[in-house]
């Protein structure tokens, strides 16, 4: 399928939740396979921020006032919408960030379970309870579920439907309000689906999608709201929480990971090849529970490489709209430098390249290849640090113990 027309993002542009009364700058977002302009949509300002989350603990006041079970017929028209529009809302993430298409089915079928499922159970789950009181003879208590009011969703680039929405459908079906920051790289996946929930009855101002830098609009969310949603960098969630601890909000986080893998003597080796490549290199090793470190048995270490090595070489790595590819594009030039960098440090420090290695713009402007390393030490950078990218290291062992010793040798915890 084509990346969809300019007129479908100039519509998104208009479900941000942005005064376009006054003269704001504008970003322009582009198509990662090409490079190419799909729009520009406008930079919110604090004041933006703040009108969003006055506007939506209005509108949560009436929200929260519904039972469970009528905000859970407003999901459930919702979760139909995105059934129906499943094919153009993978064209937008697959715009927005250049996955492959089978991880751009990935956030939107997580949208339809998160939605199928928070409805489904909403109703029980958020109704009182009855509960033995301090003198259980004498006396009985009341349990009951309290929205938190203006939740707060800090959206990443790397999952932008399924962070920036599928964090914020709990929050929507126990009676808040959510004002998002999308990444602004990516803010038409959230935009797409303001425009969903509209669709689906849900009242206006109710989610509220303000675009912008993340040093003004984040930081003016984290000022107001009643409760933080994360996705993003240890260092930066370290800082939030700083933040959130001194309103006295809650805080929930999901932050960055050097995320190993131990295969044992005992593996079905073929099955545990084809599932590391999923586990490495889905969304191009853009994810936050990535693989990046193998620990292999020293018994089946040479065998599991071959079988490994080979399927990542059979990997597709290319740009399509379609289930043709198996692995698509980094997202920016930012990570194509990381990337390259961590392979180049390595290399020049003795690493030996088993698979991949390079980029391929031959595909497209940000396409760096699976790659595959061995004998990596701590001096190189991909040693230790966080890489985000398709690189992998493999490193045999000589027991289960000294796998799980040096797998949890981490700062990242």
């Amino acid at each position: 399928m084509p990346v969809p027309a300019a007129a479908v993002f100039e519509r998104l542009r208009s479900f941000a939740a942005v005064d376009t009364t006054q003269d704001h700058a504008t970003r322009a977002i582009t198509e990662v396979f090409t490079g190419e302009t799909l729009g520009r949509v406008p930079v919110g300002t604090a004041a933006d921020v703040a009108a969003a989350i006055t506007k939506a603990r209005a509108a949560q006041a009436e929200w929260a006032a519904r039972t469970p079970k009528q905000r859970a017929e407003v999901l459930d028209r919702y979760r139909a919408l995105v059934i129906e529009n499943r094919d153009y809302l993978m064209d937008v993430i697959q715009a927005e960030t250049g996955k492959a298409r089978w991880a751009a089915q990935e956030e939107v079928m997580g949208l339809f379970l998160a939605a199928r499922y928070f409805s489904r159970i909403a109703p029980k789950v958020l109704a009182a309870q009855s509960v033995p009181g301090a003198f259980p003879v004498l006396n009985r208590a009341s349990v009951r579920a309290v929205p938190k009011g203006v939740v707060g969703v800090i959206a990443p680039w790397n999952y932008p439907m399924l962070l920036a929405v599928g964090d914020s459908i709990p929050a929507l079906m126990a009676g808040n309000a959510v004002v998002v920051k999308p990444d602004s790289q990516t803010p038409y996946s959230a935009l797409a689906n303001a425009e969903l929930f509209a669709r689906a009855g849900l009242p206006a101002d109710l989610f509220a999608v303000v675009t912008g830098p993340g040093t003004v609009v984040g930081t003016a969310i984290v000022d107001d709201c009643d409760y933080l949603m994360f996705t993003g960098s240890s260092a930066t969630g370290r800082t939030l929480a700083e933040q959130c601890g001194r309103r006295l909000i809650g805080f929930s986080a999901e932050l960055g990971g050097k995320n190993p893998m131990i295969i044992t003597r005992g593996a079905d080796l073929d099955k545990a090849a084809k599932a590391a490549v999923r586990a490495c290199f889905s969304n191009a090793g853009q994810l936050c529970i990535s693989i990046e470190r193998m620990y292999v048995e020293r018994a089946v270490a040479d065998e599991f490489t071959r079988k490994f090595t080979a399927a990542v070489q059979a990997a597709k790595l290319g740009a399509a709209y379609d289930f043709s590819t198996d692995i698509g594009s980094l997202i920016s030039e930012a990570q194509l430098e990381t990337v390259t960098k961590h392979v180049a440090d390595a290399v020049s420090k003795g690493a030996k390249v088993l698979a991949g290695g390079g980029a391929r713009p031959d595909l497209g402007p940000l396409f760096f290849e699976p790659t595959v390393l061995s004998e990596v030490t701590d001096a190189m950078e991909c040693g230790r640090n966080e890489t985000f990218g398709p690189l992998v290291s493999i490193y045999p062992v000589d027991s289960v113990e000294e796998a799980i010793s040096r797998a949890n040798d981490t700062e990242y915890g």
